[in-house]
């Protein structure tokens, strides 16, 4: 682990407890009969307790509609998602999401904007807790206008993280912030991620991103289609970006999106 995370206690993370996520046969379509769109074509995808899992894809081909289908935010035209064995009705308690905007309420500081995301209300040393957690410390009173893009989204991710999830959904999180910042914002989940061990898929166009930080990439083909690759990355954490053993990877990914190198 990088020194990213100094001096953490244990007491808050240990309550979060990673679920085991089924998509069973999942389609869905948008629009009336005469001209219905199918947007996500009988996806089957298990993801184990505690993975990342990256999701690579084509704009348009559904990745933020399946990230939204498991959050409960919208429901299948056919199939089920289950979480523990447990079958999404509705918005999910046991998933937080984290959009590429931060979406953050600009009337409150960053510390009441971190504690929208409790379940329930927490006290001020949880709160402080997540803000130190993701490097937030001395900022709790600041308004989002006063704090950069880059630490608008770590309070975005702490919000996400204080209601204990059993999955942590990244909706493209990093995707408007500048490359160093995105770089360290990366680096910065790889350690959250190791030191909570919550289950995450992580929706993303970036290629890099997605080798650097997820245990299994998948892939989704034009809209409409099935999977068309799964790759294991078994590296292990923490990851070297500069590791050659990522290239073949690399190559065999982008070659799915037609380019080649």
């Amino acid at each position: 682990m990088s020194n990213l995370l100094p001096g953490l206690n244990t007491s808050a993370h240990e309550q979060v407890q990673p679920a085991c996520v089924d998509v069973a046969s999942v389609s869905k379509s948008f629009g009336a009969h005469d001209a219905e769109v199918l947007v996500l074509n009988d996806i089957s995808l298990t993801i184990n307790p505690g993975e990342t899992l990256a999701l690579l894809g084509p704009s348009g081909c559904g990745k933020s509609t399946l990230l939204r289908l498991i959050a409960g935010l919208d429901t299948p035209t056919s199939g089920a998602v289950l979480i523990d064995d447990q079958r999404v009705t509705g918005i999910e308690p046991r998933c937080s999401v984290v959009f590429q905007e931060p979406r953050l309420l600009p009337w409150r500081s960053v510390s009441a904007n971190v504690r929208l995301g409790s379940r329930g209300g927490s006290a001020e040393a949880e709160v402080g807790y997540w803000l130190d957690l993701v490097g937030l410390n001395g900022f709790e009173n600041h308004l989002p206008k006063e704090i950069s893009g880059g630490m608008a989204q770590r309070t975005a991710l702490a919000r996400a993280l204080i209601g204990h999830p059993g999955v942590l959904l990244l909706d493209e999180p990093f995707a408007a912030l500048d490359a160093l910042t995105r770089m360290k914002m990366q680096d910065l989940l790889a350690d959250v991620v190791e030191t909570l061990g919550t289950t995450v898929l992580l929706v993303t166009h970036d290629v890099d991103e997605a080798l650097y930080l997820a245990d299994r990439v998948v892939v989704l083909g034009q809209r409409g289609e099935a999977i068309t690759d799964i790759v294991n990355v078994d590296l292990g954490h923490p990851r070297d970006r500069s590791d050659s053993r990522l290239g073949p990877m690399r190559t065999q990914l982008l070659r799915r999106f037609g380019i080649h190198i």
